[in-house]
């Protein structure tokens, strides 16, 4: 009986023998270290995650609901930005901080700026009828992703970096790349649609701080904010009382609070004024993953529901 199961054992071992090299590429991919991409903020992160797919471990510096413009790194942030294969990062003077941040940590990884070659609006508290912004010696307008287009050249930009830092896996980022694009084309279609069943009066809007340019000019909505495109600049009592001035005298039906904002601000302004306060909007950071906004799809489509429930 003893010869038996020795056979026995001698002919599994063979059998596993034999399966070893097929065996072998399976184990050497589970084992494979992932691409480590550092993003500045929680809307990049996503981007650079529906890119990279499993293939990315992405860490966001500046978390969900949270301020990316006063935004203070802290020591663990320099690690990381050491410790990446990439960075991406907004650019047009989003992240201020971001400069001494990279100097700091010493980082050798290649830098996307996910903005390149987006068409910037000026920022300026003033935007006339048509969402175009006037006044001279204005910076740019940092919250290019406003727009889906140039969301889009985001993704482009995300998959190359991906694809220059990881050349192994330039084929999977470019379908995933395309994949996602095609969402987007599906999503920019859907805003139009239904900001089109609003009325062209009723499309004006204020929010916290001026950051729907790129929105307004694409989508033919009208922003109004007291603060400027960075929420560094504090609102004054003349800026309220101009916002306040034209919500009565151009009949703006309501105002929104940013999830990254302060409330008191819009609700002294709506008390003032008679406009209603209009649901929760995300300009510059999703919510959490349980939140209504846990990615950039579900961030565009809340604040259009927001702006409909508003406006119609």
């Amino acid at each position: 009986m003893g010869w038996l199961v020795g056979r026995r054992i001698a002919a599994a071992i063979l059998v596993l023998v034999g399966l070893a090299p097929s065996l072998a590429p399976s184990l050497a991919t589970a084992q494979e270290p992932r691409l480590k991409a550092v993003a500045t903020f929680s809307i990049l992160a996503d981007l650079v995650s529906q890119v990279g797919g499993d293939r990315v471990a992405v860490t966001s510096l500046v978390g969900p609901d949270a301020d990316a413009h006063g935004y203070s790194p802290a020591p663990g942030d320099a690690r990381r930005v050491a410790e990446a294969n990439l960075v991406v990062v907004n650019g047009l003077g989003f992240e201020g901080w971001l400069e001494r941040l990279i100097k700091a940590s010493g980082t050798k990884a290649p830098v996307v700026v996910a903005s390149k070659g987006v068409k910037t609006i000026a920022g300026s508290h003033d935007h006339d009828d048509h969402g175009h912004d006037h006044g001279e010696g204005d910076h740019a307008d940092p919250h290019a992703w406003q727009n889906v287009a140039n969301t889009k050249l985001y993704v482009a930009n995300i998959r190359d970096g991906l694809s220059a830092a990881d050349p192994e896996h330039a084929g999977l980022y470019a379908a995933n790349a395309a994949a996602y694009m095609q969402k987007l084309d599906a999503l920019d279609a859907e805003i139009r649609a239904a900001l089109a069943t609003i009325p062209e009066e009723r499309r004006r809007i204020i929010t916290t701080h001026d950051s729907f340019g790129y929105f307004s000019a694409a989508y033919g909505m009208r922003f109004l904010a007291p603060q400027g495109i960075s929420t560094d600049s504090e609102a004054g009592p003349k800026d309220v009382a101009r916002i306040i001035r034209q919500i009565r005298r151009d009949k703006v039906p309501a105002v929104f609070v940013e999830s990254i904002a302060d409330p008191r601000l819009m609700q002294q302004i709506a008390r003032e004024s008679g406009a209603k306060v209009g649901g929760r909007i995300y300009s510059d950071a999703l919510s959490a993953p349980g939140g209504p906004a846990p990615g950039y799809l579900e961030m565009m489509r809340s604040n259009l529901a927001a702006f409909r429930e508003a406006l119609s």
